[in-house]
């Protein structure tokens, strides 16, 4: 499941690669798209073929026999990364097919046509990520994943408290979005969000205050008999969608590429994508550190079966995060 997963991510992400190279010479070669000048148009499809670049060679590494032997920086960042882009985005592309929210009309263009790739590919990444990355982790680390939440040793200290209570805050406050609120939204554009934009806004509110939830029950230890994997992995999709979706956000607030405009007051968007750039940096290394702590809870090892059912007891593994 992991090697056929990985695969279909790397494929999948492989059809969005092709489009916004497509994109990127036609940008050269003829006129940019409505609002954008040739230099935007070409630097933002850049920026994105890095990105499919990155999450080909991620769906590869979770595939391939080598992704077990890189080093565990990358490996940990880019897959929180890349799945915190896309995995979480998954219930929201149900529900926004379900209603409408992607503004489909049925059209028969060649524009329509690019947008099936970019959506096979998107969708394809998101599923093989959900699916290969969990297993990856889980056989490469197996203990932060196994027994159960009250097994742990770790506690929360003042900045993951800061951080939770902002995570909530920020969750709050974009679903309130999402239900048709206005704080923080200006005046002379909020009229202009559409469906599509609530949910969105709904699907981000969400994920903060799962994040906030999952690490408040991996640094307090309750409810105790929860399945560890339950809150770190839902941790670990919640805080990564904070930090990419807002470190992709922000920069696009500042440098307003073909136009952009945000529904939001400009200084409230630059806050709330620097708060969600920093809690979910802050979240992580609480996740981190909830997994070091139940690694060496109490000084015991995990029972040799759970070892063996992980099937990563092999020589020269120890299951130490910092490899």
């Amino acid at each position: 499941m992991r090697m056929l997963a990985g695969y279909g991510a790397a494929l999948s992400m492989a059809l969005y690669l092709a489009v916004k190279i497509i994109w990127i010479v036609a940008g050269l070669l003829g006129p940019a798209p409505d609002g954008y000048g040739t230099a935007d148009w070409v630097m933002l499809n850049v920026v994105t073929v890095v990105m499919a670049a990155t999450g080909i060679a991620l769906g590869l590494a979770l595939a391939q026999p080598w992704g077990r032997r890189l080093a565990a920086v990358p490996v940990i960042f880019f897959s929180w990364v890349g799945a915190g882009f896309l995995v979480p985005m998954l219930p929201y592309v149900v529900i926004s097919s379900v209603l409408g929210g992607d503004g489909s009309d049925g059209s028969g263009s060649a524009a329509r046509g690019e947008e099936i790739f970019i959506a096979i590919g998107f969708a394809g990444m998101a599923v093989g990520l959900a699916v290969a990355l969990p297993i990856y982790l889980r056989e490469r680390w197996p203990r932060p994943f196994l027994g159960r939440v009250g097994d742990g040793r770790t506690h929360a200290s003042a900045p993951v408290t800061v951080a939770m209570a902002v995570a909530i805050g920020l969750g709050l406050l974009w679903s309130s979005w999402a239900l048709g609120g206005t704080l923080g939204l200006d005046p002379a554009h909020r009229d202009q969000l559409e469906l599509n934009d609530r949910l969105l806004s709904g699907s981000s509110g969400l994920w903060a205050l799962v994040g906030a939830w999952s690490v408040w029950t991996l640094t307090h230890r309750r409810p105790a008999g929860l399945r560890q994997w339950v809150p770190m992995t839902l941790a670990l999709g919640a805080s990564g969608s904070m930090f990419a979706w807002s470190g992709w956000k922000l920069p696009v607030v500042i440098l307003r590429p073909g136009g952009f405009v945000t529904g939001e007051y400009t200084v409230v968007a630059i806050a709330e994508h620097i708060l969600g750039i920093s809690v979910g940096l802050v979240l992580l290394a609480a996740i981190l550190k909830a997994a070091r702590g139940h690694d060496a809870r109490d000084g015991r090892r995990p029972p040799a079966d759970a070892v063996s059912r992980s099937r990563v007891n092999r020589p020269g593994f120890d299951g130490d995060l910092s490899g």
